[in-house]
């Protein structure tokens, strides 16, 4: 449905001196960039929101009001313009996506730092140590439930539990000595022997098992799906190691 000639709209949102709604300053802000003026009433304490919800029989704010009728909350003002509306339950690739590109990033940066170029060869080692660095950042950040996700398939977890929780510290320690390149003795075996089991135990969950689950490889709480870009990781870490040994 097209926004109203009139171009005015009535918001109801939640202005309180503890707590200001993000998604009513998101509501307002879509509204003003689809070139609506605002009737923007605040709600300022939990009595007069929840009066407002008896009144109008809704479960939450904002609520957004053009030509009279309600459009709804912040989902649902998007659809009325015709914009996308994200479904949280949807698997997605963008957390590693988002990773690998600012990793690449930050390696191309240290480079420069160091060499005055981008193009070397010290750049591709540390691309995969920050890469692995920020994915075990990202899986410290809550140990238990990424445990929980990664006994799903990783098939050394799932034979002796502790590994399952240790991951993420061996990760970040082997991709912390490899951005300092040193203790290639440590870092080397660690990343070969994670790296591997986990190319493994992607490889036969997904590929010979045909199993639809989710990667643990930015926390435990990703959409990401267990498949290519998780084998990657592992693929990365491999690759590293084999290349220290033969450098």
């Amino acid at each position: 449905m097209p926004p109203s000639s009139s171009r005015r709209a009535v918001l109801y949102r939640m202005v309180m001196p503890d707590h200001v709604c993000p998604f009513g300053l998101k509501a307002r802000d879509l509204l003003q960039r689809q070139g609506f003026a605002i009737e923007d009433h605040w709600l300022t304490t939990r009595a007069e929101t929840d009066a407002f919800k008896a009144a109008h029989d809704v479960r939450t704010t904002p609520q957004t009001f053009i030509d009279g009728a309600r459009i709804g909350g912040y989902d649902d003002l998007r659809r009325f313009f015709g914009k996308p509306v994200a479904d949280p339950k949807a698997t997605r690739y963008r957390p590693v996506l988002a990773v690998f590109a600012i990793t690449a990033l930050m390696a191309f940066a240290a480079s420069v730092a160091a060499y005055g170029t981008p193009w070397t060869m010290r750049a591709g080692e540390w691309f995969v140590a920050f890469s692995m660095t920020v994915l075990a950042m990202l899986k410290l950040q809550d140990v238990e439930r990424f445990s929980t996700m990664f006994l799903n398939y990783d098939l050394l977890a799932r034979r002796w539990v502790p590994y399952a929780y240790a991951y993420p510290y061996l990760e970040a320690g082997a991709g912390v000595l490899m951005i300092a390149g040193v203790a290639r003795w440590l870092s080397v075996p660690v990343a070969l022997v994670i790296g591997g089991i986990g190319a493994v135990s992607v490889i036969k969950a997904v590929y010979v098992d045909k199993r639809e689950l989710k990667c643990a490889c930015v926390g435990g709480d990703s959409n990401v799906p267990l498949g290519a870009l998780s084998l990657t990781e592992n693929v990365m870490m491999v690759a590293m190691a084999v290349w220290m040994l033969l450098r």
